[in-house]
């Protein structure tokens, strides 16, 4: 009963103060929604890359070794001597809204036990058998595969962004002669001959998994979480000084429970009990806000990791008990660690303690040392990792540490530059007294200057990596898209038709002869190239033999992309092994931004020697940009081309732009969201400044400066400090972009982008904290303008 009692007495506080509590519960439902929106959408993609492995993979398969199909009679041949073989299909589908992968099984010899045999289990066999069979896709992607009409079947559990269908089927959309792999299903029988007997040409293969996937997209997911996680601490900056604030206001109401009584423990259990409820209401609120955050960055983030890994996600959110509960996890966890030190207080508030508020806004000079050895910890720690490490982990080690360092240092450097606006404000009275107090409030106002100096700088970090990816993106489309015009033929059949039809309308016809295949272990692709000047004046080497391209002329050696020249450690001079047991002299290395595979470039003449199955249907072609319209009509309407089969430079240049910019909109978002969520946390201690400085501003009123103009020097001490954060914002987000640049995005995608500083974009972005700062102390501001002077003469009823 003296509990309950003891606990309403704490209860009235809010009651009395209800803003105070919206505050806790919105910074808290904040920090909890960006948290667990990003982990949502996490987890929808892990689920996603786990439900296309238990298709894709589980059991051994055989390859050929030379990356070309497997022949039908190789197929029959090993059926007939014991091997327990089921033939897969595996391509892509052009959809409605995006690529479909394809997997066309035999479901005859197909294990029951693969997923993709379940979901065949579903219908009619004789409906899914041949070529006109049924297409079994998951809701979301038959969407995109209305062109098949009534073939396309709804089946539950088919892995996003997958269609499985009949082998014959699977060739005759995908235009794939032969088989792409055979699964060895896992019983065989005791005694078969060697696999070097009846088809020496295949090679075994471990069976696949999400392992590679999963780890080619740690490196987005941990960006993701990094984003998430700084947002959480920017939140729990807000319900620090919002619980900081409501211990201080009741000091009186601890003393005097003490002195009734009240043990310290019994004390500290209930008022854990009150932030345990206020956490379950703010996790709840803050799941709910995450839900919608998720969903709406979601398409997004599929954009994302469609566009630089090949990932494929579907843009739709399941929920699961497991994400609601981490979510009231963190919410609890995150209160916890935010009240740490206010518990810990109260923990040692004796009954005698004065009642009087202590200086809740002076910082001593001991606080501030201990901030800054924090920080030098917090920056060795970080130049260690920066040093010794060499993956992903150590380079977020890198970043972190030096935000937290930087965050550490903001206040002693506030402090240097408010004594330098002191010594050249003049000589005035108010000048004076108005930096002197500004300087006196920074311990107050130090974790929202926090909060706001790593939103600021995790914004120019990220807005400059990204624009700096751009601007050497668009650079590098216009080498790469040398040729005017891009055009695929239907089939093997028809490219020497075309061939012969386009020729003497181009001044060149550049072939684009590939074969997706694995190259050092690792799935790459292989291309061809004929000795042109196209090649000579465009194409992006980042390193490179002497007469590289004349070597290429001679059909010798090979380019390799920048991502297999990092991951391999190789470069020009050494030797590569290829698919089909030859090697080669790597003469080159060039940039190939956004692809998440190794690649290779051959003469022509080697890659159709070497494999002879490659795909032989994609040409560029080179003439006078004028003349591209003529030809395009000329394809249509003449040779009987479909207009989807044909390119133009520019066309593709604002395709591949429109994928880019798709692809980080998610960054952008997240930036904005953290930014505001520093608003309120600015928002936050300026009114628990407000609610405690009315002993300091009391006697300035009564000096003779009215209180309209109190509130104007409120609001622009808020203008102020946000301009010096932003102003030590700026050295450290291009610290932070040069670690993105220059770290984290090697390791994470494989390539290396040069750093270029954007300052119009901080123009944009100072504008942006000031007014957040701005409408955060306009509140503040006005309250004190209007406050009655009753309230300001009752500050001189008591000796203070």
């Amino acid at each position: 009963m003296m509990s309950r009692a003891v606990l309403l007495a704490l209860l009235s506080h809010w009651k009395k103060r209800p803003f105070q509590l919206i505050t806790l519960i919105t910074g808290l439902a904040l920090a909890t929604a960006l948290w667990s929106g990003v982990q949502a959408i996490n987890a929808e993609a892990r689920k996603s890359y786990d439900d296309a492995a238990r298709v894709l993979g589980g059991d051994p398969v055989l390859i050929n070794q030379s990356g070309a199909a497997i022949a039908n009679d190789t197929f029959v041949a090993l059926r007939q001597s014991g091997w327990l073989v089921s033939p897969v299909v595996d391509g892509w589908l052009s959809g409605g809204d995006g690529r479909v992968r394809v997997l066309g099984v035999d479901p005859l010899t197909l294990s029951r036990e693969n997923p993709a045999g379940a979901a065949v289990s579903e219908v009619e066999i004789s409906d899914f058998l041949g070529p006109d069979g049924l297409v079994l896709a998951a809701p979301a992607t038959a969407l995109r595969l209305a062109d098949l009409g009534a073939r396309v079947r709804v089946v539950e559990g088919v892995a996003p962004g997958l269609a499985i269908m009949d082998i014959a089927a699977a060739q005759a959309l995908t235009n794939i002669e032969g088989i792409s792999r055979l699964t060895v299903l896992r019983e065989q029988p005791f005694r078969q001959p060697l696999l070097s007997e009846v088809a020496p040409e295949l090679t075994l293969r471990a069976p696949d998994n999400a392992a590679d996937l999963g780890r080619l997209t740690d490196s987005f997911h941990l960006n993701l979480t990094a984003f998430g996680l700084l947002s959480f601490v920017v939140g729990l900056f807000i319900v620090n000084g919002a619980v900081g604030l409501a211990f201080e206001q009741r000091r009186t109401v601890f003393r005097t429970l003490r002195a009734i009584g009240v043990t310290t423990r019994s004390l500290v259990a209930l008022l854990m009990a009150e932030l345990l409820m206020f956490a379950l209401v703010a996790g709840a609120l803050g799941i709910g806000l995450g839900y919608l955050v998720a969903a709406v960055l979601l398409p997004d983030v599929a954009a994302t990791l469609r566009g630089l890994y090949g990932a494929t996600v579907e843009g739709t959110l399941t929920l699961s008990p497991g994400w609601w509960v981490s979510g009231l996890a963190i919410a609890i966890v995150g209160t916890v660690l935010a009240a740490a030190t206010s518990l810990f207080q109260v923990a040692r508030l004796t009954p005698l303690a004065t009642a009087l508020p202590r200086a809740w806004s002076m910082a001593s000079a001991r606080t501030m040392r201990m901030q800054l050895s924090l920080a030098g910890l917090a920056l060795l720690i970080a130049v260690s990792a920066g040093l010794f490490g060499s993956n992903l982990l150590s380079g977020f080690t890198l970043l972190g540490g030096l935000l937290i360092a930087a965050a550490l240092t903001l206040p002693a450097a506030l402090v240097i530059l408010l004594n330098l606006g002191q010594r050249f404000a003049g000589s005035g009275p108010v000048a004076q007294w108005f930096w002197a107090d500004t300087r006196q409030q920074i311990p107050g106002l130090s974790l929202a200057l926090m909060a706001l100096l790593l939103a600021l700088a995790a914004n120019i970090g990220v807005s400059t990596m990204v624009g700096s990816f751009r601007l050497t993106f668009t650079g590098w489309l216009d080498q790469r898209l040398a040729s005017e015009v891009y055009i695929g033929a239907e089939n093997d059949e028809q490219v020497e038709a075309l061939i012969a039809f386009v020729t003497p309308r181009v001044e060149a016809v550049l072939p684009i002869w590939h074969t997706s295949t694995e190259i050092l272990g690792a799935p790459g692709e292989i291309y061809g190239v004929v000795d042109h000047a196209t090649y000579r004046e465009n194409w992006p080497l980042i390193d490179g033999v002497v007469g590289v391209w004349d070597l290429i002329g001679q059909n010798e050696g090979a380019l390799i992309n920048e991502q297999l020249a990092r991951r391999e450690e190789l470069g020009p001079g050494d030797t590569i092994a290829m698919p089909g047991g030859w090697k080669t002299t790597i003469t080159g290395v060039y940039s190939d931004y956004g692809n998440p595979l190794g690649q290779v470039i051959l003469p022509l003449d080697i890659l159709t020697a070497r494999y002879p199955d490659v795909d032989r249907t994609d040409f560029g072609l080179r003439l006078d940009p004028l003349d591209v319209a003529s030809l395009r009509t000329a394809l249509t309407e003449d040779f009987g081309l479909p207009p989807e089969n044909i390119v133009d430079q520019g066309s593709l240049k604002t395709f591949s732009l429109e994928i880019f910019d798709r692809t980080f909109a998610v960054s952008a978002a997240l930036n904005v969201l953290t930014l505001s969520v520093a608003a309120v946390a600015i928002l936050t201690s300026l009114l628990t400044l407000a609610a405690m400085r009315l002993p300091q501003l009391a006697p300035v009123w009564a000096m003779g400066i009215p209180r309209k103009t109190l509130g104007l020097i409120e609001f622009f001490r808020a203008l102020v400090l946000a301009c010096l954060t932003f102003i030590l914002a700026i050295p450290v987000g291009l610290i932070l972009a040069w670690v993105l640049l220059t770290i984290i995005n090697v390791e994470a995608f494989g390539w290396q982008i040069p750093m270029t500083i954007f300052p119009l974009d901080w123009v944009w972005l100072l504008g942006l904290s000031l007014v957040a700062a701005g409408v955060a102390g306009l509140w503040p501001a006005r309250r004190l303008a209007t406050r009655p002077p009753a309230d300001l003469i009752r500050v001189f009823a008591n000796e203070r």
